[in-house]
């Protein structure tokens, strides 16, 4: 992910000897561009950093990470919605997640449990093996949302380690208000889905009726602590809020709401990914148990269509968003 092109442009004006532009860099408006920039925790005081860790470890005794709140002490064990692995791959963290999508196009690990168990400097010592591979450009926490204190307290073992690259929080925006505050200052991009738009849908489809409020909420939030999307000059992204939203059939109407919303309540300069890849997977299109009988999530067993997701894209760019995650029309940045 944001990799710079090899592609160069040759510029109207002479340019120094060996001189060259990336022609992605080219074409992100100087406004986004920023040269020799510095991940937010290496800003932390040491006195931040004490107060970061004892607010992970009071998340812990009394969990509140999530917003259904189960306040158990996990500590001691205790396990409450959620569980509190940490599977690490590439990506460095994956499910289970605590807004249980029974659409998961990560199935195996959302709903079947994969991966092992860290420590926090575990954690750290991997985010330092990963750096140390030279191509690596952040470390992507993706769907951390249940091991919130955990993560942060990987991140802060990780500073003395040497690490210096940008984190990513890779959400589905099913965050409370309290594990953002804990992220505030550890985290450089925020990469938030933004699934649905209804109570309805949402506890359908996600278990969780309070998702679209939650997600509200939480978008706002990681747009004020980090700002719209900005790159440096290989167009590598350095810092700021990214919006996914996955259209789906029969629930295209949510995703135009949720474009609105974006435009209208966070910021017109949001970078947004409008994602056409749903196919039907996890529980979706099984029978149901019991007398009643009859497919389970019926409306969504199909693939999306093209024209679906046009109309969420066309929807976007009237509300005023023009910022997105696709071909470029200078073979530039994608």
């Amino acid at each position: 992910m944001f990799r710079p092109s090899s592609r160069i442009i040759r510029q109207p004006f002479p340019l120094p000897p060996m001189v060259i532009v990336p022609r992605r860099a080219a074409h992100i408006p100087s406004v986004f561009l920023l040269d020799n920039y510095i991940p937010r925790y290496k800003l932390l005081t040491d006195a931040q950093i004490s107060r970061k860790k004892e607010q992970a470890i009071e998340h812990l005794r009394k969990c509140n990470i999530c917003p259904r709140m189960c306040n158990v002490n996990r500590l001691a064990g205790e396990t409450g919605y959620c569980m509190h692995l940490i599977s690490v791959k590439n990506h460095v963290f994956r499910e289970p997640t605590v807004a249980e999508a029974f659409f998961s196009q990560n199935h195996e690990i959302s709903h079947q449990r994969a991966g092992f168990d860290l420590s926090p400097e575990e954690l750290a010592d991997w985010f330092v093996k990963l750096q140390k591979l030279g191509n690596v450009h952040n470390i992507n926490a993706v769907t951390p949302e249940h091991v919130v204190p955990q993560v942060a307290l990987a991140i802060l073992a990780a500073i003395p380690m040497g690490l210096r690259i940008p984190i990513v929080y890779n959400t589905s925006s099913y965050d409370s208000l309290e594990a953002l505050s804990l992220m505030d200052g550890l985290v450089d991009i925020y990469l938030a889905d933004f699934k649905l738009s209804s109570p309805l849908s949402s506890k359908r489809l996600l278990k969780a009726d309070d998702y679209p409020k939650t997600a509200k909420e939480g978008i706002k939030i990681m747009q004020r602590q980090v700002g719209d999307l900005k790159f440096n000059f290989d167009g590598i992204a350095q810092t700021g809020l990214l919006v996914r939203h996955l259209v789906m059939p029969t629930y295209v109407e949510e995703g135009k709401e949720i474009m609105r919303y974006l435009a209208e309540h966070v910021s017109k300069d949001t970078y947004i990914h409008v994602m056409e890849q749903y196919r039907p997977t996890a529980h979706v299109g099984k029978i149901n148990r019991g007398k009643s009988g009859g497919m389970r999530y019926s409306e969504i067993n199909r693939p999306v269509t093209d024209p679906e997701v046009d109309a969420v894209k066309l929807a976007a760019r009237e509300a005023g968003l023009w910022r997105f995650v696709e071909d470029s029309p200078y073979d530039g940045f994608r």
